[in-house]
């Protein structure tokens, strides 16, 4: 029977409880959410002889999750997801300096990111799935960032197979905001070491290019008769060595996906040959980071000594488009007083 179990999943160095929170639906699949980072630990799935499998990179302890280096598995990361050149911008005529953490840049919300924070959190009822609410208010000017930013994200694991995330923000004083969910998926639960024979489709006519600090040029470009064009189903690893950029070689690049901004749309569809087993993605979101897993190097060991090595999964990080705030033509990142940051993206399990 579907469920939501608690427990604990240890203490932060600086002393703060951790807890986890295992989800079943009715059909047996789990999701394990811990408190710190909002973070996805594990999501076992079946493959197409019903053996279950965990498809998503994780550590078996907490203290694994706390370095810096540590490469955001699973977490919920923000405030503002992805790039920002140069660790400023400007708004309503003020300009904020941020932790330059990427080079240059400012990466998934600088130093202490929402995905080194403990969030409270609550079982909430939902007629679709177990459901866990995860909530904070990160105060003016955490990480540079301005105005009292309150934030809950709801993970919800329906009957339907899908894990479902829903995110929503409020801001009293303008700001900028980008959430997404950096979860690394493997959808062969690691049987195989790399991604590379796993199939994805993704549902984008364009994408924008990057400079050498993986900084938007500002170009929208076509992916038709490009390594980047993913709108038929092609296998991750069959172009990989001809991406531009690097070294590592691979895919580090925002989707501009095709369908309305702020409506539920096909994002992509990934598919394991050998295990069976398909994962689609939907999101009301505009855009999606498609990242090959280039910068893992086999150091992490994870969850059952499995380790994750170059191109050892994939993220599919729904988002708005990198560097939002410096390039006019992009959708919008800012958030004012009065509106709501109201997003949802759903990843769904099934076999063929």
């Amino acid at each position: 029977m579907a469920n939501v179990q608690e427990s604990d999943f240890g203490k932060t160095k600086d002393g703060k409880a951790v807890k986890l929170f295992t989800l079943t639906n009715e059909h047996g699949l789990v999701a394990k959410v811990m408190t710190f980072g909002a973070t996805l630990v594990e999501m076992r799935v079946p493959d197409k002889n019903g053996k279950m499998g965990d498809v998503v990179c994780g550590f078996d302890k907490l203290v694994d999750y706390e370095p810096k280096s540590d490469p955001y598995f699973g977490a919920v990361v923000g405030r503002v997801g992805n790039r920002i050149a140069k660790g400023e911008f400007t708004l309503d005529g003020t300009t904020y300096h941020l932790a330059v953490n990427n080079g240059p840049n400012t990466l998934h919300g600088g130093n202490v990111g929402f995905d080194k924070h403990v969030w409270d959190a609550k079982i909430v009822q939902s007629h679709d799935g177990p459901s866990v609410a995860f909530h904070r208010v990160s105060p003016d000017m955490e990480e540079g960032f301005p105005g009292n930013l309150d934030v809950t994200v709801t993970y919800t694991l329906t009957n339907d197979n899908a894990v479902r995330l829903h995110y929503k923000a409020t801001t009293d004083k303008d700001t900028i905001l980008n959430l997404t969910n950096h979860s690394y998926w493997n959808l062969s639960a690691f049987e195989t070491p790399t991604i590379l024979d796993e199939v994805l489709m993704l549902n984008a006519d364009y994408y924008t290019p990057v400079d050498a600090t993986l900084i938007p040029t500002g170009e929208i470009l076509p992916v038709k008769g490009t390594v980047m064009d993913f709108t038929k189903p092609t296998p991750i690893g069959e172009r990989i060595e001809q991406v531009p950029g690097g070294p590592p070689t691979g895919y580090d690049h925002n989707y501009v996906l095709n369908g309305p901004d702020g409506k539920m749309k096909l994002c992509a569809r990934a598919y394991d040959p050998k295990s069976g087993r398909q994962m689609e993605v939907r999101t009301t979101q505009p855009g999606v980071q498609f990242y090959s897993g280039n910068f893992l190097d086999g150091t992490n060991t994870g969850k059952n000594g499995v380790k994750y090595v170059n191109h050892g999964a994939f993220c599919l990080e729904t988002q708005h488009y990198p560097d939002s705030i410096h390039q006019p033509k992009f959708p919008s990142s800012e958030l004012k007083p009065g509106q709501t940051f109201d997003e949802t993206t759903t990843y769904k399990f099934s076999t063929r």
